[in-house]
């Protein structure tokens, strides 16, 4: 079974303003002062899982040389640009149906381009854990965080997690109001979800024909012309038809299939510019 991750990069990153920018937005910014721009890092961390691993990204047509610049690893096909865009289920649905047209038995890890994840080895143990749970199983795996705050900018995973093991997930939680979040964190059992979800192939497409039939169709589609030279004009005319939707309405929250794999490391969406100060020691808007 081949390997797969999938790096969803076409977010314009509004809260970071006006350092992120629709021209320029956060993935694609060094803004941790370290040298790499965020989906550099990220490209980076999935190495460490080591063996032969298939990279996708996923962006708008505006980003793309962007990720041409900044992964140069990364085979041209293998650079997929949304004409515009319909949110992650959408996102996440064109890549799948795309690695299937070649790989029918794959195994995929979806992940955010732009979180902070300081502790590699740990997040690979905890990504290859996930893979080797979800390659001869009907399953979702999502990675939940513990919170070590009250966060009301995360939506929730509601789990009888443990670091190491999967588990069921119970129920999922929208982004809560402050008073909600302390009565999770006070009672336990929730995490934050980090957007990071595995499975094969055969399952993704399986869950999104069953919740998501009408962005399945609109795949259906664009299929006969993936990997030709007819896939971009296809794409303009039909991505455009999908719904507006996250892969956690559309699926997470629908499927009796998903589960969640607590991590013990360290972990930051990087969404505000608190949480930058709070790892480099430094306000970035200084330097404006």
């Amino acid at each position: 079974m081949t390997k797969h991750v999938v790096i969803m990069a076409g977010g314009v990153g509004s809260r970071l303003y006006p350092i992120s920018t629709p021209e320029h937005p956060k993935q694609f910014i060094d803004l941790l002062g370290c040298g790499k721009t965020l989906i550099r890092l990220t490209y980076e961390r999935f190495l460490a899982l080591g063996g032969d691993i298939r990279f996708w990204v996923v962006t708008s047509a505006a980003y793309t040389h962007f990720v041409r610049e900044q992964i140069p690893e990364i085979p041209e096909e293998q650079i997929l640009a949304e004409p515009v865009a319909r949110n992650t289920a959408p996102c996440i649905a064109y890549a799948c149906w795309k690695i299937k047209e070649k790989y029918p038995d794959s195994n995929i890890i979806i992940t955010p381009a732009d979180a902070y994840v300081p502790d590699v080895k740990a997040f690979a143990e905890t990504a290859s854990t996930a893979l080797n749970f979800t390659e001869s199983r009907h399953a979702i795996v999502c990675i939940g965080i513990a919170p070590d705050s009250p966060h009301t900018g995360y939506g929730y995973i509601h789990a009888p997690a443990e670091p190491g093991k999967v588990v069921k997930v119970m129920e999922f939680k929208e982004k809560p109001s402050l008073e909600v979040a302390q009565g999770y964190l006070a009672e336990g059992g929730y995490w934050w979800n980090a957007g990071i979800f595995v499975w094969n192939v055969k399952t993704i497409e399986s869950e999104l024909r069953a919740h998501a039939p009408g962005i399945c169709s609109i795949m259906d589609s664009i299929a006969p012309c993936l990997y030709t030279e007819e896939e971009p004009e296809a794409l303009n005319e039909m991505f455009p038809l999908c719904e507006k939707i996250s892969i956690d309405y559309a699926v997470m929250e629908k499927s009796a299939d998903v589960y969640a794999l607590a991590a013990d490391w360290a972990w930051s969406d990087l969404g505000s510019f608190e949480a930058i100060e709070k790892i480099t020691g430094r306000d970035p808007r200084k330097n404006l």
